[in-house]
């Protein structure tokens, strides 16, 4: 049985998937006294930079910033001072990468971010992130 999670990372991506992610994740931290730590990924490939160029990933990364803009704010209001944290790349494999390099104890993240199409075409991030991750990943729904 888990005895608590010192650091929690969660994944924001601006829906209404991530924020119920984040309100799950503010009342552990609670519970728990951890560290919470807000992660946008901004998805790149070569692919995406060869198709869209520059200005579509600068977009993105104006996107990120005011979606952790709006979870810090949220984490706030509960009470929680979060950590922020942007990176570029694969979804998934940027946050396993960085919860390992973080020493994280417990992902959460929501079970739906992308439009249908592109979550068929991608693969899910959250079962990406469940399947290979170390540590806990808590989904919600």
């Amino acid at each position: 049985m888990v005895s608590g999670f010192s650091k929690i990372l969660v994944c924001c991506d601006g829906s209404k998937y991530s924020e119920a992610a984040l309100r799950h994740a503010c009342d552990l931290a609670k519970k728990y006294s951890s560290q919470i730590t807000l992660i946008h990924v901004v998805e790149r490939t070569k692919k995406s930079d060869l198709l869209a160029g520059g200005e579509y990933t600068k977009i993105l990364r104006k996107y990120a910033k005011s979606s952790l803009e709006r979870a810090q704010k949220i984490a706030r209001e509960c009470g929680i001072e979060p950590k922020l944290v942007t990176k570029e790349g694969n979804i998934a494999s940027e946050v396993i990468k960085f919860s390992k390099s973080d020493g994280t104890d417990l992902i959460v993240v929501g079970s739906k971010g992308l439009g249908a199409v592109l979550q068929f075409l991608l693969g899910s991030v959250s079962s990406k992130i469940a399947n290979h991750s170390l540590c806990s990943v808590l989904i919600i729904k």
